[in-house]
């Protein structure tokens, strides 16, 4: 910049327009071309790291955040949103080691807050986390816990299947003074939900309103119409619609209608389906995704009619309603469970051209299919892409198909498969041990001696 010095302020506006992180990351590391060292803005830092993390280009990030370390020791204190978007990106990638080790690092010196401790729990929780795991976190933090740590851990122990411990967790919440929000209890009414005591969440949602002044929220009852679903009670969940659409405070979505709409399909009312369909239409709430991967579920799991699933899918895309993995997931399962395996595999590959690529789930129920037809030479291919892919079949999945192969007799496509099965940890070892044995005396014959010390097996 001719006549003017390149400070810290102009290379905060160029990071912040350079939209290519590694471009971003190339200019930080080199703002000038002078020898003399560059004195970076905390926003610099902010700007840089915030931008790999969100590329998820951890390593480049932990190396500015050691920079950031060193010179925030005698500096000003870098704001403690940075460290919560590093641990959150951490959680997204499915990271928690490093989200844990994010949340004390030195690059923040100062003491952490609810809110740090918070985004912690939330991507421990994002990566499945056992809540003796959450609960370890929160007593070795030294943070006072608030209502939003609570409604985490309580979440977690409903993940678990541990109603118990969430309910400790709110009686413990309690006894600190601490006041529960709607969130603390749409994760009970959810969770007793699942557990199928809709009296006891039923009467939850009286508790919220009654005892502390709490108003449910559509969370709540969608949460409750759900497990009135669950268990075919569709005229109750409509009333509790009804009830909805009487509350000022409360505006029925398209989640409201979607569940509606996958019960009545289940207790056989496919005709009730079209009136409510009209009802949404009637309110100004436009059918988005959640409603047509409903209504495909409904036609290929329960009518199994794929002609109307197919015309629900064109229907998708005249009203610019893009389909997803779970939409065509839906079809291929349906295809899968009749047999029809072929017009599942015609389905995966006409997905990318549709704008949507196979999944894990899409692969493996594929595979699956195939194995239960034992077309295991088609299942074969299947596997080579998926091992392509990185991705890798069930457990369960694995060891039909080497069950399968092996009842098959054929030693050359067994060996390919025990080692490819091997690179995505797909194996039980009873798996690899009971095939070889079943095809040979011998195991050293298949060539297989090096594959087999060398297999990790889950």
């Amino acid at each position: 910049m001719a006549g003017n010095k390149f400070s810290s302020y102009h290379l905060a506006a160029a990071l912040r327009r350079e939209l290519d992180p590694a471009a971003a990351l190339r200019l930080f590391l080199n703002p000038t071309a002078s020898a003399t060292p560059f004195r970076y803005s905390l926003r610099c830092y902010d700007l840089i790291i915030s931008r790999l993390a969100a590329a998820r280009l951890f390593p480049a990030m932990e190396s500015i955040l050691s920079r950031l370390a060193s010179s925030s020791s005698s500096g000003p204190r870098p704001r403690e949103q940075l460290l919560c978007r590093v641990i959150s990106a951490y959680g997204r990638a499915r990271l928690p080691a490093a989200a844990r080790r994010a949340f004390t690092h030195p690059a923040f010196p100062g003491p952490r807050t609810a809110r740090a401790l918070n985004t912690l729990l939330h991507a421990l929780l994002a990566c499945r986390a056992p809540l003796r795991d959450l609960l370890a976190v929160c007593r070795d933090s030294g943070v006072p816990p608030d209502a939003c740590t609570y409604n985490i851990l309580m979440r977690a122990a409903a993940a678990s299947g541990s109603l118990d411990h969430a309910r400790h967790l709110f009686d413990e919440m309690l006894r600190r003074g601490i006041a529960p929000t709607v969130v603390t209890f749409g994760t009970l009414v959810a969770a007793l939900c699942d557990a199928g005591l809709l009296e006891d969440a039923f009467e939850m949602k009286e508790v919220m309103v009654m005892q502390y002044d709490v108003l449910p929220n559509v969370y709540v009852y969608t949460s409750l119409m759900k497990g009135l679903c669950e268990k075919g009670d569709v005229d109750a969940a409509v009333r509790l619609k009804e009830e909805m659409a009487g509350k000022a405070d409360l505006v029925l979505d398209s989640a409201v209608y979607a569940t509606l709409v996958r019960a009545l399909f289940r207790v056989g009312r496919k005709g009730a389906v079209v009136g409510l369909l009209e009802e949404m239409k009637g309110k100004g709430i436009v059918a988005d995704r959640v409603v047509y991967n409903a209504m495909l579920a409904g036609f290929c799991e329960d009518e199994r009619d794929f002609g109307a699933a197919f015309a629900v899918l064109d229907d998708m895309q005249k009203n610019g309603c893009k389909a997803d993995a779970v939409s065509y997931n839906t079809l291929v399962a349906g295809f899968c469970k009749l047999g029809r395996w072929r017009d599942a595999s015609e389905l995966v590959e006409d997905m990318p051209r549709q704008g949507c690529h196979p999944d894990v789930v899409t692969y493996r129920m594929l595979f699956g299919g195939m194995c239960a037809a034992g077309e295991f030479l088609e299942a074969n291919q299947v596997l080579d892409e998926m091992v392509f892919k990185g991705f890798a079949p069930s457990k369960d999945g694995a060891q039909k198909f080497v069950q399968g192969i092996e009842k098959e007799g054929d030693v050359v496509l067994l060996e390919s498969v025990l080692c490819r099965l091997a690179k995505v940890d797909a194996l039980v070892s009873s798996g690899w041990e009971k095939a070889v044995s079943g095809v040979l005396n011998d195991p050293t014959e298949l060539r297989l001696e090096k594959q087999l010390d060398s297999l990790r097996i889950a």
